[in-house]
């Protein structure tokens, strides 16, 4: 990755027209052949930006412009639809490259396999009788998040999401429905477990006998036997 901080404007053109007037900014040219123009503002998001396929190369000044104080000039152009960014550099601060090497991929902690696995060893907070029959346990319109059987009471259909809104309500009655149609199975009672559940998807699972339970994620984590190892 090269990234180069410089007082620079930037043209594009192509499907529409955009222009940023003179002003330092981080310019990033990554190894896959994109380059974003970056400011000290705006969070992540580059001001613009060229995604890859695309060429970078180095073209002559016109007279003008060096009149007016650009040494350097970059025409960058996208492969698949012509569309091209001009960066004219008046002066370069620094100009560095880095081998970042190869992008492991990113690692999420707390999503939904997370929860689901943990909550699978803490069965107690849905029920303090409830014993594990399985997670994703099969159903013919897609799996139940996790089953559960509690002596002479049947059993509990725990759907787990990050974030609880309605349409994880309706799943979750999708399921109760079918599974109370088994008499090996029913009574099947619902809980629709989450980090956040939203105050319409609460008053829906309510309306339906449904059981809302918020999850605490770093409490699952320290009170699970993974979770209190130092390694």
């Amino acid at each position: 990755m090269r990234l180069v901080i410089a007082d620079c404007t930037v043209d594009y053109t192509g499907r529409l027209s955009a222009h940023l007037p003179r002003a330092n900014r981080l310019l990033m040219l990554k190894g896959d052949g994109s380059i974003l123009v970056h400011s000290d503002s705006g969070s992540y998001k580059p001001l613009n930006w060229m995604n890859p396929p695309c060429t970078i190369s180095t073209i002559e000044v016109g007279e003008a412009a060096a009149e007016l104080g650009v040494v350097e000039a970059w025409q960058v152009e996208q492969g698949k639809t012509g569309d091209k960014l001009l960066i004219s550099i008046y002066e370069i601060f620094s100009d560095v490259n880095h081998d970042l090497g190869e992008e492991p991929g990113l690692l999420k902690d707390g999503v939904e396999a997370n929860l689901q696995q943990l909550l699978a060893e803490q069965v107690h907070r849905v029920h303090p009788e409830a014993i594990l029959v399985r997670r994703e346990y099969f159903t013919a319109i897609g799996p139940v998040d996790i089953l559960l059987s509690v002596p002479g009471a049947g059993h509990i259909a725990v759907e787990l999401k990050r974030r609880g809104e309605i349409d994880g309500v309706e799943q979750l009655t999708r399921y109760l429905e079918l599974l109370n149609r088994d008499p090996l199975l029913a009574p099947v009672r619902g809980v629709y477990a989450a980090q956040e559940i939203k105050p319409q998807a609460r008053t829906l699972a309510e309306d339906r006998g449904i059981e809302c339970l918020v999850l605490d994620y770093d409490e699952l984590k320290g009170s699970s036997p993974e979770g209190n190892t130092l390694f």
